[in-house]
């Protein structure tokens, strides 16, 4: 059976941010929960625990060994559970915690727009500056503009990198990394990687870990299972550095340690150990929707572009040829259809749309047929 199958009306039971923000009439399709079913592993063991009155504070190292063993081998990444790792809540605490650890207020930190929208979030909410060096118009690193930023007068401290890139969904290349902490290490900027989406790579690419590539040794990396396990009501992560890196754990502030939850590392633990066919298979339906999005808006909405990319399970849409205002605004309104809005990701992006296709591909059809709908309503 199909992991992602569910059918809408059972859907619609659930309490959640996406099935509850809008109204039961419109088909959300934006913010990146997954409709799938829990991973039976991850189920029974935070049902169990709940049973014994497991429920206290969490213990030990099973969250990082279960890491360093999928790292180990689905990348051949070697990392040390107790040297290298660190128990944390969620990835953008994570990332608060380590830009607390490695800069100070009013320090500048890099970001690659468009992008996630809480990049900037950490980064202004903390006092600290952001200097922007935006995607190239192939969706791909912009080396030469990182070079200029890291060496400008800004002088950043740090580069937030989130890798596979959201929105985009661009899988960054060993060369590309590689490059990028020659440039980062020359000039001592802190490179700090949300990896939270490593695992929802399409079948048959290669995924490159920062820690990876020569001069990743730097590196930290902010991840967690909560994204390619849909655990996000689970909040655990993981905070993990480079081998000459180590000091950065010794620097983060006192609680950053603190804020994950026993039944969440259990969960995300055994999703780890026992979950990885089942995100293999979770990327084979994403990447068929993918496919099915192309080929949908092509034969019923031809001026919107969108090409796949082979990272995440969010599509990057531009919607510019419809010449509309708000095309993310007008599908809400007029098709019933919710989307996130790229401006939110990036200023120069209003005509862009991301979209969420961890869905059954009959909700990837119905979303087309009534963004068609809703335009052909202005002829």
């Amino acid at each position: 059976m199909a992991l992602l199958s569910l059918p809408l009306d059972e859907l619609r039971r659930r309490t959640s941010l996406k099935w509850r923000f809008y109204s039961e009439d419109v088909l959300p399709m934006w913010v990146a929960e997954m409709d799938t079913a829990m991973l039976p592993a991850a189920q029974e063991v935070v049902i169990d625990a709940c049973r014994r009155g497991d429920t206290g504070y969490p213990f030990g190292t099973a969250y990082a060994e279960a890491f360093a063993e999928m790292a180990s081998v689905r990348w051949q990444l070697e990392l040390s559970p107790r040297s290298q790792i660190r128990r944390a809540g969620d990835v953008m605490n994570s990332i608060a915690a380590i830009l607390e650890a490695t800069t100070n207020a009013g320090d500048a930190v890099v970001i690659n727009p468009p992008i996630y929208p809480p990049f900037r979030q950490v980064v202004s909410g903390y006092g600290r500056e952001i200097v922007e060096v935006p995607l190239t118009a192939a969706g791909r690193l912009d080396l030469d503009g990182l070079a200029e930023a890291f060496a400008g007068p800004a002088a950043p401290r740090a580069y937030l990198l989130c890798s596979p890139h959201n929105p985009t969904g661009t899988i960054h290349t060993a060369a590309e990394l590689t490059a990028v902490m020659e440039l980062a290490n020359a000039h001592s900027i802190q490179v700090i990687s949300d990896e939270i989406h490593s695992r929802l790579v399409d079948p048959g690419e290669d995924y490159v870990p920062i820690l990876s590539v020569p001069g990743g040794e730097r590196a930290v990396v902010a991840t967690s299972a909560g994204k390619a396990w849909n655990l996000a009501g689970f909040k655990a992560g993981l905070i993990i550095a480079g081998t000459q890196a180590r000091e950065v754990l010794d620097a983060l502030p006192p609680m950053a340690q603190q804020s994950s939850g026993h039944l969440a590392n259990l969960a995300h633990t055994a999703a780890l150990r026992y979950g990885q066919e089942w995100v293999d298979q979770l990327m084979v339906e994403v990447m068929d929707n993918k496919k099915l999005l192309a080929s949908e808006l092509a034969a019923k909405l031809p001026q919107v572009r969108y090409q796949p990319t082979p990272g995440t399970y969010l599509a990057w849409v531009d919607c510019s040829g419809l010449d509309l205002p708000d095309p993310v605004r007008h599908f809400r309104e007029v098709g019933r259809v919710a989307f996130s809005p790229g401006s939110t990701f990036a200023g120069s992006h209003q005509q862009w749309a991301r979209i969420n296709l961890a869905c059954a591909p009959e909700v990837v059809s119905e979303a087309v047929d009534r963004m068609a709908a809703s335009v052909n309503d202005l002829e």
